[in-house]
């Protein structure tokens, strides 16, 4: 018996089973690296079209609420839940509003090519936009006023803003020494739309510049629709400021939009050099996204070393199947048993 007690390989038996070890080891990790790959970008990906997105603040409009430099977090489900709020911080997508809209394209009568579009030229697109920036990005980012219904104007005896007749104390968001607006202005916010403003009033492209009817609009257009956004247009709420780390902060709807006569005679969500509002925010890089695709992976890698030691015998091989595709059980001191066939009579 040759020496640690082990019998050889009898004669016609396959090899053992740890000479093909190095290259079924190489083809095991491969196989599950790649599978992992494939589970972090598919889970980095939903988080990020469907939960959450980075964004990157370029342009000093939101100050002090904001600076230039910050990294917020943009919670994409909350409009699911509850119907947007005044006082929220949100990010929409000016096209058609703020932005030309998007000029129609003839689409292709070929139901293979109509598929390949929403398929994997989706994806494609989203894979782009999770690794960088999206080419003719329309993303801004502004505190929305008015909700569909509320009467917005500017200004009372003490210049300050109105919403359905009550005023808004602003001084806790406004940066400092910034009145709430240099001109009037008064508008019934129509259904499915928002007013939008940035804090920073004195360097804000908002609502105001894209009204036809406000004194010093200079960005009024043909699409516009009194400066107002589609609440379709939202893309969710900026809720956290995440870098950088001596900024890391939750964003509160401030108290003043909790004022109960505003609420009471309101209507409902559910129903550039100059200026700095028009630089549009920017998605952030995707280290979120792309953190929680990694952790999700970590169950996938442990219950596949589990079950392939499992499968495995006590000294790390691959148990061969005995009669019926059985497995066989390995013996004392990691022996394998050696079949025994009746004879018959």
């Amino acid at each position: 018996m040759p020496d640690g007690g082990r019998e050889p390989d009898q004669p016609g038996e396959p090899a053992s089973d740890h000479q093909h070890a190095p290259a079924g080891k190489r083809r095991s990790f491969l196989a599950e690296a790649v599978l992992l790959f494939v589970v972090a970008l598919v889970v980095a990906l939903a988080t990020k079209s469907f939960v959450v997105q980075p964004f990157f603040i370029p342009s000093a409009s939101m100050q002090d609420t904001l600076l230039i430099g910050d990294k917020v977090l943009v919670n994409k489900l909350v409009y699911r839940i509850r119907p947007i709020s005044r006082g929220d911080v949100v990010v929409f997508n000016g096209t058609g509003s703020w932005d030309p809209p998007v000029p129609k394209t003839n689409s292709s009568r070929d139901p293979l090519a109509r598929i390949f579009d929403v398929t994997v030229g989706w994806l494609v697109n989203e894979i782009e936009a999770l690794f960088g920036d999206v080419h003719g990005q329309t993303d801004y980012i502004k505190r929305v006023i008015g909700v569909p219904g509320d009467h917005v104007a500017c200004c009372n005896a003490r210049g300050q803003i109105t919403v359905n007749g009550v005023a808004l104390h602003e001084k806790a968001y406004l940066i400092p020494g910034g009145r709430p607006s240099r001109g009037s202005f008064s508008i019934v916010v129509p259904p499915g739309r928002l007013w939008v403003m940035g804090d920073n009033r004195p360097d804000s492209e908002d609502s105001r510049m894209h009204d036809c009817g406000y004194p010093s609009a200079d960005q009024c257009e043909s699409w516009d629709r009194n400066g107002t956004i589609g609440e379709n247009h939202v893309i969710g709420r900026a809720f956290m400021i995440v870098w950088p780390p001596s900024r890391v902060r939750v964003l509160p709807i401030p108290a003043t939009f909790a004022q109960p006569g505003l609420h009471a005679a309101g209507g409902s969500a559910s129903s550039a050099a100059g200026q700095q509002g028009g630089i549009q925010v920017r998605p952030s890089a995707p280290y979120l996204p792309l953190a929680v695709g990694t952790a999700a992976t970590v169950p996938v890698a442990v219950l596949r070393r589990r079950r392939r030691l499992l499968r495995s015998g006590p000294d790390g091989r691959r148990l061969r199947s005995g009669p019926g595709g059985r497995r066989l059980r390995s013996g004392p001191g990691g022996r394998r048993p050696r079949l025994r066939l009746r004879r018959s009579r």
